[in-house]
C-alpha cells in the first residue's frame, strides 16, 4: 500500500545550496549545514528555528551530530573538520587532514574513531577522545564521497569517484573487497537496518543492491533521471528513501524494493533543484529533506496498516 505523503513545512533560513542534514540535539530538532557557511538547528515541533548558529570559513558539506559525547563534527569546503563542544558552544579543534572538501563522516563507539571521505580521494581515520588523525588512506584518484557502518559485521563501505566501493574491517582496517558499483561515481551507500544488504547509487542514477555475505548484486534499478545523491532508511525499517539530482525524493518498499511515491514540485510542492540530503527522523516518522533551492523540508509519512 502506497504511503501518503504530507508537507509539513519549510525551513529557509539558509542563503546557500544545503548539503548536511543530521540528528540534532534532541528527539525533535535536525541539525543543517549549508554553502552559506552556517550550521542551523530546526525544531521538528514547533517548526522553528532554534537559538543556534555556528558559523564557519568555508562552505559546510558534512556534519556528523556525536550525541554519546555531545560534539558535532563540521566538514568544509576547505577540506578542514571542526570539532564544536555543543555543552560549552565552542569550537575545541580544526582538523586539516584533507586538501578537498570534506563530503561525509561517520563515528564508530565501538572503535572510539570518527572517519571523513573527502574530494582528495584520501579516508581519513580519527580518534573521537583526542581528535587525532590515527591513519589517512588515498583511496583513488577521485573523490571519496560516502562512507556506512555496518555494525552486525564490524564492516565500513566507502564509495568513490571511480565507480568502486570499497569494504573495510571496522577493527583493523583491513580491505576486504572491492568491486565495481557503478558507472562514472559511486555517490552513496546505506547499510540496511539488519546489517543484510548494501544498498548504493551512483552519478549513473542507478540504485543497486549487494548481498552483505559476499557482495554479490542482487538488484540493480534505474531508480532516478539524474545522480542520486543519498539513500536513508525510516525508523521502522519499512521503507527507504532516496535523494537525486532529478529534483525528487523516491520512497520505495524495503522488502520488495518497489518504487511506492514520487514527491516532486508539481504533486507535493517539492524541491525545485537538486535534492543533496535526506535524514529520516524517528520524531513523528518526519523525513527531512534538502537541497540546491536552499529549503530544509519536513515530510510526514504515513502508511497505512494492512488488516488481515
Amino acid at each position: 500500500m502506497k504511503p501518503q505523503v504530507t508537507k509539513i513545512a519549510a525551513f529557509t533560513g539558509h542563503n546557500g545550496a544545503v548539503y548536511a542534514l543530521d540528528k540534532g540535539t534532541s528527539l525533535q530538532t535536525v541539525f543543517s549545514g549549508s554553502s552559506d557557511r552556517f550550521v542551523a538547528l530546526w525544531n521538528l515541533e514547533t517548526l522553528q528555528a532554534e537559538k543556534f548558529a555556528a558559523q564557519f570559513p568555508a562552505p559546510v558539506y558534512a556534519i556528523c551530530h556525536v550525541q554519546e559525547k555531545n560534539i558535532l563534527l563540521v566538514g568544509t569546503s576547505a577540506g578542514s573538520t571542526h570539532v564544536l563542544d555543543l555543552e560549552n558552544k565552542k569550537e575545541i579543534k580544526i582538523l586539516q587532514h584533507h586538501t578537498e572538501p570534506v563530503f561525509n563522516i561517520k563515528y564508530s563507539l565501538e572503535t572510539d574513531c570518527f572517519y571523513t571521505a573527502a574530494g582528495d580521494g584520501n579516508f581519513a581515520i580519527c580518534s573521537l577522545n583526542h581528535f587525532s588523525l590515527i591513519k589517512i588512506k588515498k583511496l583513488c584518484k577521485e573523490k571519496v564521497r560516502s562512507i556506512a557502518l555496518n555494525f552486525h559485521t564490524s564492516e565500513i563501505a566507502i564509495a568513490s569517484g571511480d565507480g568502486t566501493i570499497r569494504i573495510f574491517e571496522l577493527a583493523s582496517l583491513e580491505e576486504k573487497k572491492v568491486f565495481e558499483a557503478h558507472l562514472f561515481s559511486a555517490n552513496s551507500v546505506c547499510f540496511s537496518p539488519d546489517g543484510q544488504l548494501l544498498l548504493s547509487g551512483g552519478k549513473d542514477a542507478y540504485l543497486k543492491f549487494w548481498d552483505t555475505t559476499g557482495y554479490s548484486e542482487i538488484k540493480s534499478i534505474p531508480a532516478h533521471n539524474f545522480a542520486i545523491y543519498d539513500i536513508v532508511f525510516s525508523p521502522d525499517t519499512r521503507l527507504f528513501a532516496t535523494a537525486s539530482r532529478d529534483k525528487t525524493i523516491k520512497i520505495w518498499d524495503a522488502v520488495t524494493f518497489e518504487l511506492l511515491v514520487r514527491v516532486n514540485k508539481e504533486k507535493h510542492d517539492g524541491h525545485i533543484n537538486s535534492v543533496n540530503k535526506l535524514f529520516w527522523s524517528s520524531y513523528n516518522n518526519y523525513l527531512i529533506s534538502t537541497g540546491d533551492d536552499r529549503a530544509v523540508m519536513v515530510w510526514e509519512i504515513n502508511v497505512a496498516t494492512r488488516i488481515t
